[in-house]
């Protein structure tokens, strides 16, 4: 049987929320620690900031037993073998990640440290991050035996976070030294050895006992880089099936077929082949730039970043070109708009390009009436409600009267509309679909001018004889 790890977690935001909650149900002891003393107390009383499938199922197991919710730093340190920071480092005003936060904590670690401990870098950091920590904590006079410092990246999805951390592709441990990557495996050794996966309750996925999930030793230094790397590559397939998604348009061509035909080389994989308004959230944005920032302070040249950046932006400003395209102008126009956060299945908004849409609508004049099945709330602190933005309780209420239904987010609730009462509501018959949701053909037969992005605009001509154009 494994050896329970006394963990501590420090950021109650999206990444340590999860880790602590799947720590607890690999079977460790961990405490979470915020300095948010609110946020602190609707987690132990039995709230969950954070939108996220089986992640409130998880914490109402755990919460009270194998996990606990404090703002005592100290305590919690104290107490524990291995330190995890999940705190936020949002991009600066350069592209690189502000660590002013990490560095904050590792400062408060060091002033409690009472014997060894494994410090973890969970939060998504640039190269040599690790170096930076230690030499935090030699400045505050811990002894070098006292800690190892590890890097552990995250790959997490939102929406799928829970399965993504208990069912990973891979797990990542840069260390550098042998006694902190033997506290690693200890903890991981329910998913790498297969014993979580024969627990009764525990939760299915691609891992079972005779797949057990991986782990790779690397580096500090290299774990580091795995991370950003990943997230630059993933972002970097996004922009390129946009940019060809915008050739196959210029040709009359369909790219639905053309990501199809590449996915299925085994080489590439069909994954993050998904044409449509670009990549957004808290990860590829900044991790993007971060990268681009930490390559060009060593001297090298990688402009590729920045023209993966740049296709990104274009594609919400050739979105709203289709909206003006297919309704001439805006000024006065009442459109609907589906999706909020910046992908289906979660509330997150961060850098979500559905706002960033938005906001072009109404600084065109237009009036927009907008609907999200979860990011609704938070939505309207970064788009209060004004005389032309409303927000819906559902997709019909949206599209009622509309002059346009915009479909901005991928969440599985958009695809599966009841078109004949979605064509009922609208006053005029048009969907311009940014995330390529619908057949063309079906929406033809159910009497939609559909434009989407990457294939032929199919519409209504006068005489009720649907055709295809490009728009």
């Amino acid at each position: 049987m494994t050896k329970q790890v006394s963990i501590c977690v420090i950021g109650s935001g999206y990444v340590g929320l999860v880790a602590a909650a799947c720590f607890a149900e690999m079977g460790h002891r961990v405490t979470c620690v915020d300095n948010d003393e609110a946020r602190v107390r609707t987690l132990q009383a039995g709230g969950v900031p954070i939108f996220e499938e089986g992640l409130p199922e998880l914490l109402a197991r755990h919460r009270g037993n194998s996990v606990q919710f404090t703002s005592d730093l100290a305590a919690a340190v104290r107490q524990c073998e291995a330190i995890f920071i999940a705190v936020g480092t949002p991009q600066g005003d350069s592209g690189a990640a502000d660590l002013s936060y990490v560095e904050a904590v590792v400062s408060e670690i060091a002033r409690t440290i009472d014997g060894y401990k494994v410090i973890v870098e969970k939060s998504t950091v640039p190269v040599y991050t690790n170096e930076w920590i230690r030499r935090v904590l030699y400045r505050h006079g811990i002894e070098a035996r006292n800690f190892d410092v590890v890097s552990n990246p995250e790959f997490l999805r939102e929406g799928t976070a829970v399965g993504d951390f208990l069912h990973p592709d891979r797990i990542v441990v840069g260390v550098d030294s042998e006694r902190a990557a033997e506290v690693m495996r200890r903890i991981y050794a329910p998913l790498t050895a297969g014993s979580y996966y024969a627990q009764p309750g525990a939760l299915p996925g691609a891992c079972a006992v005779d797949r057990p999930a991986r782990l790779l030793v690397t580096s500090a230094q290299s774990a580091e880089i795995i991370k950003h790397a990943s997230n630059a590559f993933l972002a970097l397939k996004i922009s390129f099936i946009n940019a060809v998604a915008n050739l196959a348009e210029a040709v009359d061509a369909d790219i639905e077929d053309i990501a199809a035909g590449i996915g299925l080389d085994s080489r590439i994989g069909p994954r993050f082949l998904r044409a449509g308004l670009g990549y957004g959230g808290s990860c590829f944005p900044k991790d993007v730039a971060a990268f681009h920032w930490v390559a060009q302070q060593r001297g090298v040249d990688f402009q590729l970043l920045e023209e993966v950046r740049k296709i990104n932006e274009r594609q919400k400003d050739i979105f709203f070109n289709k909206v003006l395209s297919a309704l001439w102008t805006l000024r006065g126009k009442r459109l609907a708009a589906l999706g909020l956060a910046f992908k289906g299945e979660t509330d997150d908004i961060r850098e979500s390009p559905a706002l960033d849409v938005i906001r072009k609508l109404i600084e065109a004049g237009a009036s927009v009436i907008a609907y999200d099945p979860a990011a609704m709330e938070r939505a309207r602190e970064a788009l209060p409600e004004s005389a032309r933005m409303k927000y819906a309780v559902n997709a019909y209420e949206a599209a009622q009267d509309a002059d346009a239904v915009l479909i901005l987010t991928d969440w599985n609730e958009f695809a599966v509309l009841d078109l004949v009462r979605l064509n009922k509501a609208v006053k005029f018959p048009i969907v311009i679909d940014g995330r390529n949701l619908y057949d063309p053909g079906k929406m033809m037969e159910h009497g939609f001018t559909y434009v989407s992005v990457g294939r032929p605009a199919t519409y209504q001509a006068q005489q009720g004889k649907p055709r295809s154009r490009v728009l």
